[in-house]
């Protein structure tokens, strides 16, 4: 089984702070809604007494993206794409059933992300889109190179 640790959804969170009571390493802190992933030993026991459910368990090690051959790749690419543009139409409109589609699609989309590789922190696709934010203005450089020195990214492989 791998080890895991805990991490906090900051949306979900209703700062009942239970999990500071439970914890004992002390790694949970509500002052500033992080986990001290450093601390976390694993147990288990603030997600377990999260009435919220704002807190879950994740694997310190992700699993290796799954190789997929290129034209599966290509498809989920143009399903992306087509999803994207489905989302800017409907924010266009007004109303909530505007919201609601936009919402739908880009939370379709997400998974199509997930799906191709590109929200894999730890995946080719995420490296050669954090080298790609570098150009972009605004974006704080130094939490890019950060991740790009943090995040255990493979060997470049060869796609089928």
């Amino acid at each position: 089984m791998a080890e895991l640790y805990a991490v906090r959804n900051l949306r979900l969170c209703t700062k009942d702070c239970l999990c500071l009571y439970v914890c004992p390493t002390g790694a949970t802190d509500t002052e500033d809604s992080i986990i001290d992933r450093n601390k976390c030993v694993g147990c288990g026991a603030c997600a377990n007494a999260c009435p919220s459910a704002a807190i879950s368990m994740v694997p310190k090690v992700m699993p290796p993206q799954q190789p997929k051959e290129e034209r599966v790749a290509e498809a989920l690419r143009s399903l992306i794409r087509s999803k994207t543009q489905a989302e800017n139409l409907a924010a266009q409109l007004p109303g909530a059933l505007a919201a609601a589609a936009a919402r739908s699609s880009r939370l379709m989309a997400e998974d199509l992300c997930r799906e191709s590789g590109y929200m894999l922190p730890q995946s080719e696709e995420a490296r050669v889109f954090l080298e790609r934010l570098r150009t972009y203005p605004g974006i704080p450089l130094e939490v890019v190179e950060g991740l790009l020195n943090t995040l255990p990214f493979p060997e470049k492989r060869d796609r089928k």
